[in-house]
C-alpha cells in the first residue's frame, strides 16, 4: 500500500479535516517565498501516528531546531540545495530527514549516493522554477534509473486522476505520494474530500 503525503497545510480546521481521514504525512512550509508558508502558529495537534513534516528551503540547521520544537516535527523534508553535511547534522537532531530533488532528463541519480547514510527518504519532485508547488509532472520513466535503496516519495503535479497509473509504477523503492497544489481551493487550503477519493483510489486492490 502506498503511503500519501499532503503538503502545504497552514489552516487549523482544515488541518483538523484532514486528520480525519488518516493522511501518513502532513507536511507544513517554512518558506517565506511559499504561497503556503506557515507564518504563525495556529497549533493543531497531530496525532502521532501521523507524521508531521517541515518542510525546508535552504533555512539554517538554527531555523529548522526553531521549528521542530515549535511545531513538534517529525520530519524534516529539506526542499533546496542542501549538503549531505547538512542533512547529517539534522539527523543528529533525533528526526527522520526527508531529500528532495527535482528531476530532469540529465539529472544524475549517482549524486544520491553522498545522501544516502543521512536520508530516510528521498522526494523525487518536478524541476520547476518553484522549489516546489509549480503542479507539474516529469517523466515518471525516469524513475528506472535510481539504483539507490533508499525508499522515495514521487511528487511533483499529481491530480486526483492519477491514481490508478501511479498504482502501476513498478519500482522496488517507490513508497509513497506526496500531493499538494492540485487538490487546492486556494493556496495552503485543501479539498478534503477530493484528497479522501483520490486516497481510496490509491489504496484500491
Amino acid at each position: 500500500m502506498l503511503l500519501l503525503k499532503v503538503c502545504g497545510m497552514r489552516d487549523k480546521n482544515n488541518i483538523s479535516d484532514l486528520i480525519k481521514i488518516q493522511p501518513d504525512f502532513i507536511g507544513l512550509i517554512f518558506h517565506e517565498k511559499s504561497p503556503r508558508n506557515v507564518e504563525i502558529h495556529t497549533k493543531t495537534s497531530i496525532p502521532s501516528d501521523i507524521g508531521t513534516v517541515g518542510v525546508f528551503v535552504n533555512e539554517t540547521e538554527g531555523f529548522v531546531l526553531d521549528k521542530i520544537n515549535e511545531f513538534d516535527l517529525k520530519y524534516i523534508q529539506l526542499h533546496g540545495s542542501e549538503s549531505p553535511h547538512f542533512c547529517k547534522n539534522i539527523k543528529r537532531l533525533n528526526r527522520k530527514v526527508i531529500k528532495a530533488f527535482n528531476i530532469h532528463p540529465e539529472f544524475d541519480f549517482s549524486e544520491l549516493e553522498e545522501y544516502t547514510p543521512y536520508c530516510d527518504y528521498f522526494l523525487f519532485d518536478a524541476f520547476g522554477k518553484n522549489a516546489g508547488g509549480n503542479g507539474i509532472t516529469f517523466d515518471w520513466n525516469l524513475l528506472d534509473n535510481y539504483k539507490g535503496d533508499t525508499p522515495f516519495f514521487l511528487s511533483g503535479g499529481i491530480d486526483a486522476e492519477m491514481a490508478e497509473n501511479l498504482r502501476t509504477i513498478n519500482h522496488p523503492m517507490y513508497k509513497g505520494v506526496d500531493v499538494n497544489s492540485k487538490f487546492e481551493i486556494e493556496p495552503g487550503l485543501k479539498n478534503i474530500e477530493k484528497i479522501k477519493l483520490f486516497k481510496e483510489k490509491l489504496d484500491k486492490r
